[in-house]
Formats: structure tokens, C-alpha cells, sequence
């Protein structure tokens, strides 16, 4: 069965555009990517009736929080933690949560090493250096959709294999 394509107008024709152009642009695309993502949904939440300009005020909004994402994480970076006050130390870990992170942490080696080069490669390009599919697939020299399927491999196999 094929579905129906959703015809995009108002702001929402704004978004793929929007999310596209400030990833390519950003220094942090995530970033980029989640203040877009997170005015869309404030945006879907208030459904847009009361906005008179939605695609000016998505852009606006996007860029505000993409602001806000950027202070929040410079702050974040230049904290020290001795200037932080006693209850908002992060915890240090138990030797048991210590131990458990560590065997899960080697479930995981052992079940990376049990696939083919090319899916270890993707997903570690994902996980470690923060590769876009595209990059990934660039660096490989492979196409975009078979990168997503390395990592839908990658995915199922380690879910399998560390499912409790």
C-alpha cells in the first residue's frame, strides 16, 4: 500500500528547507537540528491560529533557540564544578554501576566485532566522530540509504544481542 503524499503549506513547507540549510551552515548541526525540531513542535503545539506571519515567526523562533542551545552549551563548557553548589554535583557512579557499564560496554565491543567491516565503520563514524549519513557515506563511498541500512543492522543486531 503507498501512502498518499502529505502536501506541506505555511510554515511546515519552511521545515525541511529550515533544517537542511542550518545543519549545512552550523558549526553544530545537531544543535542546528533540535532548535529546529523544537520550534516545530511548539509551533504544532499551539497549532499556529493565533500567528499571523508562522513562516517569519518559525524562522525567528528557530533562531532564538538556536541561540539559546549555543549559551546554554557555552555555559555548560566553561563551568567549573567546584563553582557549582553541593546538590548539583553530578553523582559519582557506584562500583557496582561502575562494573555493570563496564560489561555492557564489552557486550557491545564483542557484538560489533561479531559484524561486517562496513557496518562497525558506520556506526562507529556515528557514534564517535558524529558523522551525518552523508559524511558517512562519503567517507565509505557508499550511498546514503546504504548507510541507513549498515545502521539498521548495526541497530537490531546489538539490540539482539543485548537484550537482557
Amino acid at each position: 500500500m503507498s501512502r498518499l503524499p502529505i502536501r506541506e503549506t505555511g510554515w511546515l513547507a519552511q521545515y525541511r528547507k529550515l533544517l537542511g540549510s542550518w545543519a549545512r551552515r552550523s558549526s553544530s548541526p545537531r544543535d542546528s537540528e533540535d532548535a529546529v525540531q523544537d520550534t516545530a513542535l511548539a509551533l504544532l503545539e499551539l497549532k499556529g491560529d493565533d500567528i499571523r506571519e508562522p513562516e517569519h515567526y518559525f524562522r525567528r523562533a528557530t533562531a532564538n533557540r538556536r541561540i539559546s542551545i549555543h549559551r546554554a552549551e557555552t555555559l555548560r563548557a566553561s563551568q567549573n564544578l567546584d563553582d557549582l553548589p553541593e546538590d548539583q554535583h553530578p553523582l559519582a557512579a557506584s562500583a557496582e554501576a561502575s562494573f555493570e557499564a563496564n560489561q555492557t560496554a564489552r557486550a557491545m565491543l564483542a557484538a560489533l566485532a561479531e559484524l561486517p567491516d562496513a557496518c562497525q565503520q558506520a556506526f562507529r563514524l556515528r557514534q564517535l566522530e558524529g558523522l551525518t549519513n552523508t559524511e558517512i557515506a562519503s567517507r565509505l563511498g557508499v550511498s546514503r540509504n546504504m548507510v541507513e541500512r549498515y545502521m539498521m543492522r548495526t541497530l537490531r543486531h546489538l539490540q539482539d544481542r543485548l537484550a537482557p
